[in-house]
């Protein structure tokens, strides 16, 4: 006999123990109507403090090191005029199946953000922003 009131109450019943977890949960409704325009628009402006430096990592698809260098340097200089395509650093992840693109903007409007992000999620090559 054991200390363990699972054991005891198994016991009592005659039943054999059972690994099942009683699980606690709650009716969920749809957030209905708090996602407005795209949905890579920002979606709460009031917490962004603009103007403001913003770091980017772009993720490609495995394989697209070149691809993916070429379209960023395309949608960041046609967007950020002033921005040093230079400055992109590429590096691969752990593995060397995939790379990054790592740049650091400065941003003054949310319609920058918003546009950038279209703009990102459009590219054939983009697998993730971060």
């Amino acid at each position: 006999m054991t200390d363990d009131p699972k054991d005891s109450t198994n016991q009592n019943n005659n039943q054999a123990p059972t690994n099942e977890k009683s699980v606690k949960t709650t009716n969920l409704t749809p957030n209905q109507g708090l996602i407005t325009g795209k949905i890579t628009d920002i979606q709460n402006p009031e917490l962004w403090d603009f103007p403001m430096n913003y770091p980017l990592s772009i993720i490609g698809h495995e394989g697209e090191r070149e691809n993916l260098l070429n379209e960023v340097k395309l949608i960041l200089g046609s967007q950020f005029p002033d921005f040093d395509l230079a400055s992109i650093e590429v590096k691969p992840s752990k593995t060397g199946r995939f790379h990054s693109a790592r740049v650091n903007l400065y941003l003054t409007a949310a319609d920058q953000v918003n546009v950038l992000y279209a703009s990102l999620d459009a590219a054939k090559t983009v697998r993730l922003v971060v």
